[in-house]
């Protein structure tokens, strides 16, 4: 990548109405004008975004390369952590501009509660693997491994969108599996594999891929099958609603999806 990265953490994060939303723009573009007629080297302010945790190296990228485009926007440390947990800090007040999903459920919370702008588009997909340490020390080869005694196996507490999608896969399998923790977020899920504290966790595909030095991803049965769609949103509260709007075209845009992809994202 082109840009410098920034390590931006702060937590352990109708297509037609969001183009209104982004400022009346038929398609995402670089150098686009807000919804308040100011060119888009003209933003400024801080800008504050929630983000699904298995974001945060991708968003971290792309909060570099808007600051970068946009010298006089300061994106505040990203706050990542299980979309569900996210969306029920917003439902309670949270003051946000810009929020991003793991899953459309978490998104639907916000969007219940009458607190978008507009509507959300989709940006991102992704699917489950069977994360395992390098070298995979417990010999787990499938789903049905995750049941073995023998098998420390961690997932995602329901709640969120990764332990929804877990809980899926493994039904459909028709396999129980007894964790040895239910974690609050993927990023949890991944570090305690890395870590070597748990044989096997069921995290993304973009996860391992992150982490393709410390784990080893397998992937299992009918994963294709459970697919998790990322949205984002413009908050109807946004404090500075014109670079919330300018941070959704870039992820929207080529730039943003090309570098969705290098992470290891799928298509929306």
């Amino acid at each position: 990548m082109s840009s410098p990265v920034r390590r931006r953490v702060s937590g352990v994060f109708v297509a037609t109405a969001l183009a209104v939303a982004l400022g009346g723009c038929s398609a995402p573009t670089e150098r686009a004008t807000t919804g308040t007629g100011a060119a888009a080297d003209e933003l400024s302010g801080t800008l504050t975004v929630y983000a699904a945790a298995s974001l945060v190296s991708v968003f971290d990228e792309l909060a570099g390369i808007f600051e970068e485009r946009h010298p006089a926007v300061d994106v505040l440390p990203i706050s990542y952590d299980g979309s569900s947990i996210l969306a029920t800090q917003i439902v309670e007040g949270a003051s946000v501009d810009l929020f991003a999903s793991a899953d459309e459920r978490s998104m639907a919370i916000v969007a219940d509660a009458g607190l978008l702008a507009g509507g959300t588009e989709l940006f991102a997909s992704n699917t489950l693997r069977i994360a395992v340490p390098t070298g995979n020390p417990a010999g787990v080869t499938g789903l049905a491994d995750l049941a073995r005694p023998d098998v420390s196996t961690v997932v995602c507490v329901p709640a969120v969108p990764c332990g929804a999608a877990s809980a899926k896969l493994l039904d459909r399998a028709g396999v129980s599996v007894t964790p040895v923790s239910e974690e609050q977020n993927v990023a949890a899920v991944l570090g305690k594999v890395r870590s070597g504290e748990a044989d096997a966790g069921l995290v993304y595909a973009t996860d391992v891929a992150i982490a393709a030095r410390d784990v080893e991803g397998i992937v299992p049965v009918g994963a294709s099958d459970v697919v998790n769609h990322y949205p984002l949103a413009v908050l109807a509260n946004a404090r500075n609603p014109a670079a919330a709007r300018a941070f959704a075209r870039l992820v929207l845009g080529d730039a943003g999806q090309k570098t969705l992809t290098s992470f290891g994202f799928g298509a929306p």
